[in-house]
């Protein structure tokens, strides 16, 4: 892991790094007595490891609840260019939505093969930032994110045994997925926009319901997967307070 540029604020120390050939950020608290829990954050479809909502939702969790969080882009997003089969993917959906026809088919197998290619990255930048001392190796792991980063979390939470607990939500369902849920026996926080017009609400609850863990909890939320109220960062983060009974610092 190569540091690029490392910058402090408000409490909260940013550093980009890239990783291989994968760029991400690291938020950490400027200053802790103990390494801080991390929390793995995912983007969006379409979006990157600075989208402006991950990037307020990271400085919250470090400056409020004491949290180190992680970002890095997915395959073809952000600083990293898309395959020529990743374009065609995109170009068909922007199709499929245009006219109207359904998005789920093309969804699964580009996600999917997102999902393959993002696994090994993520475990990758767990093995890397245990190195640091603020965050070392036995502090508490968490993964956070919807849509395409929930795509890519579930199986990445069925082969990564580091991560403790997940808020994850708002994604196109299919077989892949519902087969990692069955699998998935960690704490869940299942984030469900009711109202959303691409995504199904009952197979959200499906979703929901094939999770094979003791403990989980759903939060449904008025609006689309593009609508979240902002409390459901707040939500998100004590929920990660519980599950690793502890957060460096809270402030109010």
């Amino acid at each position: 892991m190569k540091t690029l540029e490392h910058t402090i604020s408000d409490g909260v120390t940013e550093r980009s790094f890239i990783l291989g050939e994968v760029p991400g950020v690291l938020w950490t608290p400027t200053t802790v007595t103990a390494p801080a829990p991390l929390v793995l954050m995912g983007h969006g479809g379409g979006l990157h490891k600075r989208s402006p909502d991950l990037v307020a939702r990271a400085r919250r969790y470090v400056a409020r609840y004491g949290f180190s969080v992680a970002a890095i882009d997915s395959p073809g997003h952000g600083e990293r260019p898309r395959s020529v089969r990743d374009q065609q993917w995109v170009a068909k959906m922007l199709q499929a939505r245009e006219s109207g026809r359904p998005m789920g088919p093309i969804i699964a197998e580009y996600n999917g093969s997102l999902a393959e290619r993002a696994i090994g990255e993520w475990r990758a930048t767990i093995d890397a930032l245990q190195e640091l001392p603020e965050i070392g190796p036995d502090a508490p792991i968490g993964y956070s994110g919807m849509t395409l980063a929930s795509a890519i979390g579930l199986p990445l939470i069925t082969v990564e045994p580091r991560i403790s607990a997940a808020v994850v939500g708002g994604v196109f369902v299919y077989d892949v997925l519902m087969a990692a849920a069955r699998m998935i026996t960690i704490p869940i926080r299942f984030l469900l926009p009711w109202d959303d017009h691409e995504i199904d609400r009952q197979t959200g609850l499906d979703l929901f319901d094939a999770f094979g863990s003791t403990e989980k909890s759903l939060l449904a939320t008025t609006g689309g997967h593009h609508e979240l109220p902002s409390y459901v960062a707040d939500e998100a983060a004590r929920f990660f307070v519980r599950q690793f009974g502890r957060s460096a610092a809270v402030t109010t």
